[in-house]
C-alpha cells in the first residue's frame, strides 16, 4: 500500500529571514527583528555589525530569546499531527517564498563561499516557484556571476553541479542572462573549467541534469567563437557522441543533436562528426533534430558520401517526408537533393524511388511555393526520372477521381 504524504503550509513568520527555514531558537535582535539563533550567529562571527533584514547598524550585538515565538513555533508543529501509516510531513510555503535583497544577499555569499548543495537548492526552491522570482534574481546584481562560478570551481560535489545548471536553465529565458553568461563564461578565456563540470554531469549526473546541461550549453553558443570554443572540446565531443550511441531518451538525444548541429560550423567539425559515425548513430533513430543534423553535415562532400554510403540513411529521409514539420521537410528535400543532384548517388536515387519517394516529392513541390524548397524538388523530379524506369513525368496519373456534370 502507498503511503501518502502530508504536506503543511508554514506561516512565514516562524521561518528565519536568512536560512528560510522553520526556526529552531528564535532570537531576537536590538531592531526587534527574529533570527534562527545558529543562523544570526553565524552572521555576526563573520564580521558583520548591521541586521541582515533591515542593514541597520547594531549598538549591540546582544540577542535575546523570543520566548513568545518559540511557543508559537511548538504549539503549532505538535498541531500537525500526522495521519496513521504516514510519513513526516512535508513543510511547504503558505504563497510563494520571498526573499528581500539582503537574504539574497546572504544566500548568495553562502553559496560563493561554500557552493554546497543545500544553499543551492534552496536558491532553486525559489527559482523554480514563480516567474516574478526568475526576474527577481536575473535582476539581482551578482546573481549569474555567483551561479556561474559554481560551475568554474574545482572539487565541487556533482550534486551542486546538477543543482547549478538546473538554476541556469530556469532563468535562461530573462532578459540578459544568455547573453551574461556567455561572456562570463566563453568569453573569459574560462570556458575549460565550465566545460570539465558540464563533461561531468553528463557523465555521473541524472537523466534531467544530463539534458538541462546541454541545453545550458547550446543557449551559450551565440557566435561562431563561442561555438568554435565549445567544439575544441574533444572531451566534451566525445561524451555527447557516445550518449547519441547509447541513449534512449528521446529528449536527451535531440537536446544532443541540437548542441552538435548549432557547433558544426567548420568543415573540420562536420569532419570530426563523420569520422565517428554520426550518420550511422542518426539513421538508426531519425527525428526532426536528426534531419537538421544531416542538413548541415551534407552541405560538405564528405558528408554527403558519407549518406549515400550508409544503407538505411535515403529509405528512413524517405519515409519522413509528409510526416515532419515544414522546416523538417526542407532539411530532409535538402540532403535528398545534396546527395542526388550534388554528388549523384546512384543507389541513393533508387531508395528514393523504391520508398516511393517520387510521389511524396511531387506532392511537396506541389504545395510549396516559390522557392528553395519547390526548386530542389524539380531538381529532384529530373534525377530520379532516368533511374525510374516504369514511370515517367509525362504518363504521370493521379488517381484523383474528377466528378463531371451529368
Amino acid at each position: 500500500m502507498v503511503k501518502e504524504e502530508l504536506y503543511i503550509t508554514v506561516p512565514s513568520v516562524f521561518r528565519c529571514p536568512i536560512s528560510l527555514d522553520v526556526m529552531k531558537s528564535p532570537v531576537s535582535l536590538c531592531t526587534g527583528v527574529t533570527y534562527d539563533r545558529s543562523s544570526i550567529q553565524k552572521w555576526l562571527e563573520s564580521g558583520h555589525d548591521t541586521c541582515p533584514a533591515t542593514m541597520q547598524v547594531l549598538p549591540s550585538k546582544d540577542f535575546i530569546p523570543n520566548l513568545t515565538l518559540h511557543r508559537l513555533i511548538n504549539l503549532w508543529i505538535q498541531s500537525s499531527t500526522l495521519r496513521p501509516g504516514s510519513n513526516s510531513p512535508r513543510l511547504l510555503p503558505a504563497t510563494p517564498p520571498t526573499i528581500s535583497e539582503v537574504q539574497a544577499k546572504l544566500l548568495m555569499e553562502k553559496v560563493e563561499r561554500e557552493s554546497c548543495d543545500d544553499s543551492l537548492s534552496k536558491v532553486a526552491e525559489f527559482v523554480s516557484c514563480c516567474e516574478e522570482n526568475r526576474k527577481f534574481v536575473a535582476r539581482f546584481d551578482g546573481f549569474v556571476e555567483v551561479i556561474a562560478g559554481v560551475l568554474k570551481r574545482k572539487c565541487v560535489e556533482i550534486k551542486a553541479l546538477e543543482t547549478a545548471v538546473r538554476i541556469l536553465d530556469l532563468i535562461l529565458s530573462e532578459n540578459g542572462v544568455t547573453e551574461g553568461l556567455n561572456k562570463l563564461i566563453l568569453k573569459s578565456n574560462q570556458e575549460s573549467k565550465f566545460l570539465s563540470a558540464i563533461v561531468l554531469i553528463l557523465q555521473h549526473g541524472s537523466l534531467n541534469s544530463k539534458i538541462k546541461s546541454v541545453r545550458v550549453l547550446d543557449s551559450l553558443a551565440l557566435d561562431s567563437e563561442s561555438k568554435r570554443r565549445i567544439s575544441d572540446s574533444q572531451d566534451l565531443i566525445s561524451i555527447l557522441l557516445q550518449l547519441l550511441k547509447t541513449n534512449n531518451n528521446g529528449s536527451l538525444n535531440d537536446a544532443v543533436t541540437s548542441i552538435l548541429t548549432t557547433i558544426s560550423i567548420t568543415r573540420s567539425m562536420r569532419s570530426r562528426l563523420i569520422e565517428n559515425g554520426i550518420v550511422e548513430i542518426l539513421s538508426n533513430s531519425l527525428t526532426e533534430k536528426s534531419l537538421k543534423l544531416l542538413a548541415t553535415l551534407s552541405t560538405c562532400s564528405e558528408g554527403r558520401s558519407a549518406i549515400s554510403s550508409e544503407p538505411k540513411c535515403a529509405a528512413a529521409i524517405v519515409e519522413k517526408l509528409l510526416k515532419v514539420s515544414k522546416r523538417g521537410t526542407e532539411d530532409a528535400v535538402t540532403v535528398l537533393w545534396s546527395t542526388c543532384c550534388l554528388n549523384k548517388e546512384e543507389k541513393v536515387k533508387e531508395a528514393v524511388v523504391k520508398g516511393n519517394g517520387v510521389t511524396k516529392i511531387l506532392v511537396i513541390m506541389q504545395r510549396e511555393g516559390e522557392g528553395n524548397v519547390k526548386m530542389m524538388c524539380r531538381d529532384l523530379v529530373k534525377a530520379l526520372r532516368a533511374v525510374c524506369k516504369d514511370w515517367c513525368l509525362g504518363s504521370y496519373e493521379t488517381k484523383t477521381t474528377h466528378i463531371r456534370p451529368c
